[in-house]
């Protein structure tokens, strides 16, 4: 998916400086981004108040909206670099296409994951044929230096392995959980996973210490380590935990998110990520001139043109601001 924001800003983020070691309870409010003509977004990372956790860089949060007599999804081609980019959904279908070739239609709690490496394009549409409800997120993590380069290629794993606990479904969509991991590719330490709970559950799940953790509150009413939750809402946890209480009070769903601080600073603008303004400005030249990001073939429309980059001088803010 796209940052589809007209005014991109040019920040510098990750870094271990900024990481707090303890458990904390940090609750993160979305900013709503329009996404095309007919889907809004809540967008959680990166935030007014924190920019990582882990390698989870990017966080939408969208729906559920009806889209019985609605196209849903539609963005255009556009370009990235330096990350992968995780799709994951409650409710309906998104037909993902890239400059690789790769066509595939991603249902609910199957893993599409497109590891962009040094360059890729690509378009996600609803399908003209398409469920009622549209509900699901949109997730990036930050490439380390030494694979930010790799070539760039797209997965689709329609089974994914399962964590079970009374009251309690996770499935692992990234990473480990609890000894358990999934076939997507990852190229730092770190976790997605899904958690289904029932009404009335009372877990704990299992945590790595070192990891710094948030969590997305997808759908229900549930209590995140005693604190209120809401679908949309993100709650950021810090490191130091072995464990993590949640409560349900009606059937709900998450998406835990962890991994080991990202030890290098980055620069995200718009769909880049790279670790220098002069890169950042390349590539955006490379798209708007239609060199290196390759093209996307079945998509009918006309590709996303970049924002203008700031006219101000990058300035590197760390984790938070």
């Amino acid at each position: 998916m796209s940052n589809l924001d007209r005014e991109a800003a040019l920040s510098v983020c990750g870094g271990r400086g900024f990481v707090v070691a303890e458990p904390v309870r940090e609750l993160l409010t979305p900013r709503r981004v329009k996404l095309g003509e007919s889907t809004e977004v809540r967008r959680l990372l990166p935030n007014l108040g924190r920019r990582m956790v882990g390698a989870w860089c990017f966080v939408d949060h969208y729906g559920p909206d009806d889209i019985a007599d609605e196209p849903g999804m539609q963005v255009p081609p556009h370009p990235h670099m330096g990350l992968q980019t995780v799709s994951w959904l409650h409710d309906g279908e998104v037909l993902h296409r890239d400059s690789t070739g790769s066509v595939a239609t991603i249902r609910p709690r199957e893993l599409g994951l497109q590891t962009t490496g040094n360059a890729i394009s690509h378009a996600e549409q609803t399908p003209a044929s398409h469920s009622r409800f549209l509900h699901g997120a949109q997730l990036w993590t930050a490439l380390p230096n030494e694979h930010r380069h790799i070539d760039a290629h797209f997965e689709h794993h329609t089974e994914l392995p399962q964590v079970l606990a009374p009251g309690l479904t996770g499935t692992v969509v990234l990473g480990t959980l609890d000894g358990t991991t999934s076939p997507g590719a990852t190229y730092s330490p770190l976790v997605g996973a899904d958690l289904a709970l029932t009404r009335g559950a009372d877990v704990r799940v299992p945590l790595e210490p070192d990891f710094e953790y948030a969590v997305l509150s997808m759908s229900g009413e549930v209590h995140v380590d005693g604190v209120q939750v809401l679908p949309g809402s993100m709650l950021y946890l810090g490191c130091g935990r072995t464990e993590l209480p949640l409560r349900a009070e009606s059937e709900a769903g998450l998406m835990l998110l962890g991994g080991e601080p990202f030890e290098e600073e980055i620069v995200m603008w718009w769909n880049f990520i790279g670790r220098t303004g002069e890169e950042i400005a390349q590539a955006r030249s490379d798209w708007m001139t239609g060199t290196r990001f390759g093209e996307v073939k079945g998509y009918d429309g006309d590709p996303l043109p970049a924002p203008e980059l700031p006219s101000v001088p990058l300035k590197p803010r760390g984790r938070v601001r």
